[in-house]
């Protein structure tokens, strides 16, 4: 199980960062993939502290749990940012 969702989950984020960066101004989709984000957090670090871990990968699957963190953040910033150019006087 370890394996299969290190996997599942590295292929979400490849595909995750690839969109973000070339819908940065669709903040609809950046809202959706942040929350998708969450929830593949929450899998990550469930997999990795509740599953026998894998040595030559538990690292690499740690440090994927992290980034994400990190890009979810950022997606969440894209998401809900304000875009509204307002000059005041």
């Amino acid at each position: 199980m370890f394996t299969t969702m290190f996997w599942i989950l590295l292929i979400w984020f490849v595909i995750n960062v690839i969109w973000m960066w070339f819908a940065t101004n669709n903040q609809k989709l950046q809202k959706t993939f942040a929350w998708i984000n969450v929830v593949a957090i929450i899998i990550g670090f469930w997999v990795y502290f509740g599953v026998t871990k894998v040595s030559g990968i538990d690292t690499w699957f740690n440090i994927m749990n992290y980034v994400n963190i990190v890009i979810a953040l950022i997606q969440f910033y894209y998401g809900y940012r304000n875009n509204s150019n307002v000059k005041h006087a």
